[in-house]
């Protein structure tokens, strides 16, 4: 049986401080908020450090749902128990809920219209840089390791250049990832 990841659980983090984290993080974040929680969880708070933070993401990436969302769950979990769940993840979805509906409001109202797609789309890349930027930092607990590396460019080798369907290269690429790590 494995374990969750561990985190150092501190009681000075209360329900209202999940709240405001996560509130921040959402209002920051709108399509693409993994990097801006990284940046509060371990740079901005220190709720958690880099490989904590890896390690919590992996789990969250397992379960079904916006891993953002799972991230901020577990974190109120282990913090605060359910009442840090509920915190947590209220602040995370209260501003993006709130601009969603705004939006939906404004494009009912006018209609299609190109600023609204240009819009769309430099948000679109700015999301796409922050993801970038997110997966640099989350990579530099690896940096010695060369068979996370081969594993990875591997996998990006199989579905960004060769077009292999993604589920089939994750069953086999996955085991051998976890026996590597494994045997290290």
């Amino acid at each position: 049986m494995t374990q969750a990841p561990a985190i150092s659980a501190s009681p000075a983090v209360t329900c209202p401080d999940l709240f405001r984290g996560f509130f921040l993080v959402g209002i920051s974040s709108f399509g693409g908020a993994l990097p801006w929680a990284r940046r509060m969880l371990v740079e901005d708070r220190g709720w958690l450090e880099p490989r904590e933070f890896a390690e919590l993401l992996n789990l969250c990436q397992l379960l079904p749902g916006p891993n953002v969302v799972n991230l901020s769950v577990c974190v109120g979990a282990r913090y605060r128990g359910p009442f840090g769940a509920a915190s947590a993840l209220a602040g995370l979805m209260a501003m993006p809920l709130a601009i969603v509906l705004a939006l939906a409001a404004l494009i009912d109202r006018l209609g299609p219209q190109d600023i609204l797609r240009h819009a769309f789309a430099g948000v679109t890349a700015a999301a796409a840089g922050l993801v970038f930027a997110m997966a640099v930092k989350t990579a530099q607990p690896l940096r010695r390791r060369w068979s996370a590396w081969a594993v990875c460019g591997a996998a990006f080798a199989c579905v960004a250049l060769a077009h292999l369907p993604l589920l089939p290269v994750l069953a086999v690429l996955g085991p051998v990832g976890v026996l590597l790590a494994w045997r290290r």
